[in-house]
């Protein structure tokens, strides 16, 4: 995203603490910040304004596996890694997926279902928006 030698690193690296990157594709907004986002509301917080229905985080698994009010899709490379990061993660786990749903040939793993993405794609969105209604219900 801001790599080394752009305008925008250049800018940050001159003290500027927002930085808005345009193309005719995309715009690229980098704030720094001093928040700790090592706290999943701050991170929630940081995106509150932009009136989002879903927020997909990557990573922080630290920060969502104990939290029952977020739904989680479970990546890892291989079983081992699987069964190391199920480890104290609670409900919700909406799927697994990554290259360790790849390599399964079940369709489900401690009855969480197995999707494989792309070509199962379809059915991960499925569980998503299935999440979605439920949490609107609740």
């Amino acid at each position: 995203m801001d790599k080394e030698g752009t305008n925008t690193w250049r800018y940050a690296k001159a003290g500027a603490k927002v930085i808005v990157a345009i193309s005719p594709e995309e715009i690229d907004i980098i704030r720094k910040t001093e928040l700790e986002l090592n706290n999943l509301d701050n991170i929630i917080n940081l995106l509150e304004n932009e009136r989002l229905d879903i927020v997909f985080i990557e990573g922080f698994h630290s920060l969502m596996a104990k939290r029952a009010d977020v739904p989680k899709i479970i990546t890892a490379t291989d079983e081992k890694g699987l069964k190391q990061t199920l480890e104290g993660t609670v409900q919700p786990i909406l799927a697994i997926a990554g290259i360790v749903a790849r390599n399964s040939s079940s369709l489900t793993y401690n009855s969480i279902p197995i999707v494989k993405v792309p070509e199962d794609g379809q059915k991960l969105l499925e569980l998503v928006k299935k999440q979605l209604t439920q949490n609107k219900t609740a």
